[in-house]
């Protein structure tokens, strides 16, 4: 993207929600902190750091060229970008990385102070239950909504928690958390709300976007019959969501490692999830895990190595 150019996203999965509306050479575009993390499950703290300071804001900020100002940009009253002053933009991004790692040292000072050796232990190698196959929305932090601890959970997160038998990334993960880690549960976690799958249900061109949400469409076109009686939007949106987790469920049982291990092991157990923004719960989709390998086993029958 160039100065010159500016898009309205769609929150944390970067989909345009409007064509690109030009700007002003001196315009700045939307800021957009996006944070990439890493599977093993070492790297994430079920505790919360403390909250910044009252003067770090957490609204994405919408650059402009006017006049320098001694006073500090207003709290926003709405989910609108911050406006801010184009000489602040260097001292806004400084605070923004900075205090990620104020909250790091916090975490860090907190940790020692309840166990001593919680670094010696966390060093000394992993062997979490759990796999998390969720959504890369920011507002699902998986261990924070389980109560798991570091070590406890394998995590892979990707736009609309898809398993797509050629993306090695995911492939990977599961190759690599059923027999190495050996992990006793591996969870598919979707959430209500899901922009991948409300992008998915809008019938546009979205670049480099289209395949891999082509997979949730296909996921509708399987269950379109059922979608398309529910006459509610939001609740056919709903509806679709729990869809989506559901065959996400049935590509992972299709892997190879997964019908080995359980052939040998009776783990790991798959299941599905959803997560509901509105009230912080999760909801146990009950996708009757042997019943469901049975019947993938008549086509996809990988136990024999």
């Amino acid at each position: 993207m160039t100065v010159h150019t500016r898009y309205r996203y769609e929150l944390a999965l970067c989909i345009p929600t409007h064509p690109p509306i030009p700007a002003s050479p001196t315009r700045r575009p939307d800021l957009r902190l996006l944070a990439a993390g890493c599977s093993d499950s070492n790297s994430s703290s079920h505790s919360n750091p403390p909250p910044p300071p009252p003067h770090h804001h957490h609204h994405r900020p919408t650059f402009s060229s006017s006049s320098s100002s001694s006073q500090p940009p207003s709290t926003p009253t709405s989910s609108e970008p911050l406006a801010m002053p184009e000489e602040d933009i260097t001292k806004y991004l400084r605070q923004s990385h900075a205090r990620v790692f104020e909250h790091n040292r916090a975490w860090v000072t907190e940790q020692t102070k309840k166990d001593p050796e919680f670094f010696v232990k966390l060093s000394a190698g992993q062997k979490p239950e759990y796999l998390w196959i969720g959504c890369s929305d920011s507002r699902i932090p998986a261990e924070q909504i389980t109560g798991l601890q570091p070590g406890e959970a394998f995590i892979h997160r990707n736009i609309a928690n898809l398993v797509n038998n050629i993306d090695l990334n995911v492939m990977s993960v599961i190759q690599y958390a059923v027999r190495h880690l050996e992990v006793k549960h591996i969870i598919v976690c979707g959430h209500y709300g899901c922009g991948g799958v409300k992008a998915a249900m809008t019938p546009q061109d979205l670049g480099i976007l289209n395949p891999w949400l082509r997979n949730i469409r296909d996921v509708y076109r399987q269950h379109s019959e059922e979608l398309d009686a529910i006459p509610d939007e939001s609740a056919r949106y709903n509806r679709l969501v729990e869809l989506n987790v559901i065959e996400q469920c049935r590509n992972v049982i299709k892997s190879a490692a997964v019908q080995q291990s359980y052939s040998k092991n009776k783990y790991p157990i798959v299941h599905g999830w959803v997560f509901g923004l509105d009230d912080g719960l999760l909801k146990d989709l009950n996708i009757g895990f042997e019943d469901m390998l049975a019947e993938i086993q008549k086509i996809y029958n990988l136990e024999d190595s």
